[in-house]
């Protein structure tokens, strides 16, 4: 079981980024799966979440409007649109699945309860 991110880099403020998250060893169909981040300093946090089975996404009200999450269950991929990027969202942007919790409650996991983490990749907004 493995999540592998991808796409991070350095944007501008108001510009947009795609961060992928590559899946292997389980399905789309029978988890979670979502994207946490963590800034120097601050405690991690839920950002957004999808259960492709039932087609339900949930978002922080931080990047509600700003940030679209989505499945492709051919490519066992979940990707997280970024867009109208601050400042405020730097951070390490960690992929995590797990195949119990429901998605209402996915956002509010502890980390030790998380099934699979991936190892995270950083997203910079400055100008």
């Amino acid at each position: 079981v493995q999540l592998v991110e991808s796409g991070g880099g350095l944007v501008q403020p108001g510009g947009s980024l795609r961060l992928s998250c590559k899946v292997s060893g389980f399905s789309l169909d029978y988890y979670v799966i979502g994207w946490f981040r963590q800034a120097p300093g601050k405690e991690r946090e839920g950002v957004s979440c999808i259960s492709s089975s039932a087609g339900i996404t949930y978002y922080a009200d931080s990047v509600k409007g700003r940030f679209t999450i989505s499945g492709d269950i051919a490519e066992n991929t979940v990707y997280l649109q970024m867009n109208s990027l601050k400042p405020d969202d730097t951070a390490v942007y960690y992929c995590a699945a797990d195949g119990r919790v429901a998605p209402q409650d996915f956002l509010y996991v502890r980390y030790n309860d998380m099934d699979t983490w991936g190892k995270g990749t950083l997203v910079t907004v400055a100008s």
